[in-house]
C-alpha cells in the first residue's frame, strides 16, 4: 500500500517535469534581444538585432527559438537570415534567406545554410538533410531541385535567379534521383519524369481516402475564382501526406496539389490529422487548427458569395 501511494504521489511530479519551460524574449538597454526562462535565467544572451516586432516579455512559441535578424559582432553568412536555437540555448542553424526573411517550412522542413551550403531542418530543429549543395529549392511533391557550382545572377533586380552550375533532383531523404521514362504514375518536373515519391500504409491510405471523398467539393472551392476555364480533369486535386507524427508534432500533415503536382501555394488547403487518424483539421495558415467540417462549411459559403458577386466566373460551383 505504501508503494502504491508513493507511485501515485510521484505522478504529478513526473507530469510537471515533462512540461516545457516558459521562455520569454527580453530586450536589453542597447536594444539587443535574448531569451530568459520564467525564473529570469538567461537562456540565450541578448546579442541579436531583430527586424520583426518582438516585445519585451513576449513568449517564445514553438519548439525552437528564432531570432529574426543579425548577431552583434558576427558577419552575416551569405544566403542566411537569422539564427535558430533549441529551448536549452544551444545554437542549431541559420535559416536560408527567402522572400526577405527566414525560409518557410514546406513539406515539414525548411532550408538552412552552413559554410555556404544548403541543407534542411525539421520543425524540431533536427538536421534531416546535410548541407552539401550550393543551392536547393523548397520541397514540392516530395522533390527538391539542387545545383552545384551555381550562384545568384548579377543584377540589381529585386527577384534574382540562380544561374550556372550542374543541376539535379533529390528526394526527401536527400538521395539523388535520376529521371525515368514517362509513365502514368511518373511525376513531371521541368519537362523530365521522376518516380512517384510517396508510400503509405493502410492507416495512411484511409486518411487520404477521407480527403478523396471531398475531392469534388474541394476542387470547386479551390478553382471558383480561377480566371481561366478548366476541364474537370484539369481541376483534379491530389492529396499527399508530407509529414508524419513526431515529437512535439502529433499530426499527419496533408498537402493539396493541383493537376500539375504543384502545391496550392495556400496553406488554407493543407490539412492536419490526429495521430490516431480520427480527427481532421484545416491548418488555417499554420496558425490554428479548425475542425475540417467547420472549415469546409465556411469555405463553401465564401465560394458561393464569390460566385454571386462574380456571375461570369468561368469555373462554376457544381451541385
Amino acid at each position: 500500500m505504501k508503494k502504491l501511494l508513493l507511485i501515485i504521489s510521484l505522478i504529478p511530479m513526473i507530469s510537471f517535469s515533462q512540461k516545457k519551460d516558459v521562455l520569454k524574449y527580453f530586450i536589453s538597454k542597447d536594444s539587443l534581444v535574448g531569451v530568459k526562462n520564467q525564473n529570469g535565467k538567461i537562456i540565450v544572451p541578448a546579442q541579436f538585432r531583430i527586424f520583426s516586432n518582438i516585445e519585451n516579455g513576449e513568449l517564445v512559441e514553438g519548439e525552437t527559438i528564432h531570432f529574426d535578424g543579425s548577431k552583434k559582432g558576427e558577419e552575416r553568412e551569405k544566403n542566411a537570415w537569422g539564427y535558430v536555437y533549441d529551448r536549452k540555448g544551444n545554437f542549431l542553424y541559420q535559416p536560408f534567406l527567402y522572400d526577405n526573411g527566414a525560409d518557410y517550412f514546406e513539406e515539414g522542413v525548411r532550408r538552412f545554410v552552413k559554410n555556404g551550403k544548403v541543407g534542411f531542418a525539421d520543425r524540431n530543429g533536427k538536421i534531416v538533410i546535410d548541407p552539401i549543395h550550393d543551392f536547393v529549392s523548397q520541397f514540392n511533391f516530395g522533390y527538391a531541385s539542387f545545383c552545384d557550382g551555381c550562384d545568384w545572377e548579377k543584377t540589381d533586380d529585386e527577384h534574382k535567379a540562380i544561374v550556372g552550375g550542374t543541376w539535379g533532383m533529390m528526394n526527401f531523404k536527400g538521395e539523388i534521383i535520376q529521371p525515368i521514362s514517362k509513365s502514368d504514375n511518373a511525376v513531371e518536373i521541368n519537362e523530365k519524369y521522376y518516380p512517384y515519391p510517396f508510400k503509405y500504409n493502410e492507416k495512411e491510405k484511409n486518411i487520404l481516402q477521407f480527403f478523396e471523398k471531398y475531392s469534388k467539393q474541394l476542387s470547386n472551392i479551390y478553382y471558383v475564382n480561377y480566371y481561366n476555364k478548366l476541364s474537370e480533369n484539369e481541376k483534379k486535386l491530389f492529396f499527399e501526406i508530407v509529414e508524419r507524427p513526431k515529437k512535439n508534432f502529433p499530426y499527419f500533415q496533408i498537402n493539396t496539389y493541383d493537376n500539375g503536382k504543384m502545391n496550392s501555394g495556400s496553406s488554407r488547403f493543407n490539412f492536419r490529422v490526429s495521430e490516431d487518424g480520427k480527427n481532421f483539421y484545416a491548418s488555417d495558415y499554420d496558425v490554428e487548427k479548425i475542425p475540417f467540417e467547420k472549415w469546409l462549411k465556411k469555405e463553401m459559403k465564401e465560394a458561393e458569395e464569390f460566385q454571386k458577386e462574380h456571375p461570369d466566373n468561368p469555373n462554376k460551383l457544381s451541385k
